[in-house]
């Protein structure tokens, strides 16, 4: 993207690799100027990867000027580009070969409906793998209308395929902040349709039905939220005694927080910097804000290639559980100079402040694997004095007055899911944990969940686990009568207490 101080338009060739690095670490102003033009210019021209095939620059028209009908007829839905369908289709069967436990949920209960009455509506990542829970989810009976949860991570064919089913999808990649809010209200807001279910991811669905439409925030008969954000949200609603339905906290069952959370961030954080920096890991100095399950997924993957990871920490239970690990604790102020590479992992906002963004050397990475784009103060990076250059898809290059390149990746959102993909398997356990919960809500006897916020009962989330046993062959020891007595446990489970830590 070209930039208005009369940038050189030349470009600048290196006989090596060496020859580049050593140019852009002791760059003169003009040769600075040429090579941003030169490395954005043949980026574009060659970069290619799953994330940027979706990309909104074949098409400047916003998908809210388009009038598009799907094959029956339908215009309830707001797409990229609802041609894109016939390949959306082939990538969601894709994603169903290694969904099998949702699969073998919805073959299950599809005789009986269980989600028969159900109009639910989500605000999650729009990707091949959730529209496989979406079509569960209408298999079991349900009506859905859905929108997408971060304003990068949509695979506009995916929702497109999704829309020609007959499902209103608004989303589409590269929104708009108003866009985003636009497109949550269009799903929450139609003629003949109220929903009586809410599945969010973040809490900004709730948010928007909570404040605008409190009529039908108090008919919902169940929220079911999967982020840390989003069931921070639903406790401060709970605590300030402002939420007056039952609300599904999926973030921590189990089934979601120790395989989600840990084991996709540690195989999907490498391929999201790979994909947009191309690094090399081995050596790199790198600082992981937070060592919940996100950030001991991360900190592993790093560590296995050689990388020399430290940490920054609260809470001195996780801090101490990251020195058994062999990372070092620190402050992020205390080693913001020597970091080549620096990952949020918190929840939080402002984790990297303006002051730490200035100490930053040459070249410094900076994203987030956390849910909300609050934890690097990319505000604050908007400003005269510093000089925006977007290089890749979803990759900035942010210059200060003396020359220093940070490069800032998704604009501090979701590093995975906006530059990359996720593992498919991982997500089909937290899928199948989304829909036990929503089915278990939908379907649950009056009082028997309050105005208040729930774990998945073990039950389920062992459930859950059991269907994807078959997936690795592995066969479960059953305990003999005698063994069960003697742990004072069912046979059939649970086998944990519920306040075991797995």
């Amino acid at each position: 993207m070209a930039h208005k101080h009369g940038l050189l338009r030349e470009r600048i060739q290196f006989a090596n690799a060496e020859d580049k690095q050593e140019f852009t670490k002791y760059p003169t102003k003009a040769g600075r100027r040429s090579l941003s033009r030169s490395i954005s210019q043949s980026s574009t021209d060659s970069y290619s990867s799953a994330a940027s095939y979706t990309d909104s620059s074949d098409d400047e028209t916003s998908p809210r000027d388009k009038a598009q009908v799907n094959t029956h007829g339908s215009s309830d839905f707001c797409v990229k580009n609802i041609k894109q369908a016939e390949f959306g289709r082939r990538e969601i069967e894709i994603a169903e070969q290694d969904m099998s436990a949702l699969i073998s949920l919805r073959k299950r209960a599809q005789g009986e409906k269980p989600l028969a009455g159900a109009k639910i509506v989500g605000c999650t990542h729009i990707t091949a793998q959730t529209a496989v829970l979406i079509e569960t989810l209408v298999a079991l009976g349900a009506q859905c209308r859905w929108t997408a949860c971060n304003i990068y991570s949509t695979q506009n064919e995916v929702a497109a395929a999704l829309a020609e089913t007959g499902v209103p999808v608004f989303a589409w990649k590269g929104e708009s902040e108003d866009d985003f809010w636009w497109c949550i209200d269009r799903c929450v807001n139609t003629e003949g349709w109220q929903a009586n279910m809410i599945l969010d991811d973040g809490g900004d669905l709730t948010h928007w039905v909570y404040k605008k439409y409190p009529s039908v925030f108090k008919k919902v008969r169940g929220i079911v939220e999967e982020s840390v954000t989003g069931v921070h949200r639903l406790y401060q609603l709970s605590k300030a005694g402002k939420l007056c339905v039952p609300a599904m906290n999926v973030n921590d069952s189990v089934t979601k927080q120790k395989f989600d959370n840990l084991y996709c961030c540690r195989e999907s954080i490498l391929d999201g910097l790979k994909r947009t920096t191309d690094i090399m890991f081995g050596g790199k100095q790198v600082v992981v804000c937070g060592y919940g399950e996100v950030g001991k997924g991360c900190c592993t993957a790093l560590k296995a290639l050689g990388a020399i990871v430290c940490i920054t920490e609260i809470d001195p239970i996780c801090a101490l559980q990251a020195c058994m690990d062999g990372f070092r604790v620190v402050k992020l102020s205390e080693v913001i100079r020597q970091m080549d590479v620096v990952i949020t992992c918190t929840g939080n906002k402002n984790v990297v402040t303006r002051e730490q963004l200035d100490r930053m050397k040459n070249g410094c990475i900076v994203c987030n694997m956390g849910h909300s784009n609050t934890e690097i103060d990319v505000a604050s990076l908007r400003s005269p004095e510093l000089t925006w250059e977007r290089v890749r898809s979803q990759v900035d290059h942010i210059i200060w007055p003396d020359g220093k390149r940070v490069v800032l990746l998704a604009e501090g959102r979701l590093l995975n899911l906006s530059c990359s993909t996720v593992p498919t398997f991982v997500l089909s356990i937290t899928a199948t944990t989304q829909a036990l919960a929503l089915i278990e809500l939908f379907n649950a006897p009056e009082g028997r969940y309050k105005q208040d916020v729930y774990l998945l009962p073990k039950k389920m989330d062992e459930y859950v686990a059991s269907l994807h046993l078959p997936n690795f062959d592995a066969h479960l020891t059953e305990l003999s009568d005698e063994q069960a007595k003697y742990m004072g446990l069912n046979k059939n489970g649970p086998f944990k207490p519920n306040y075991y830590r797995y």
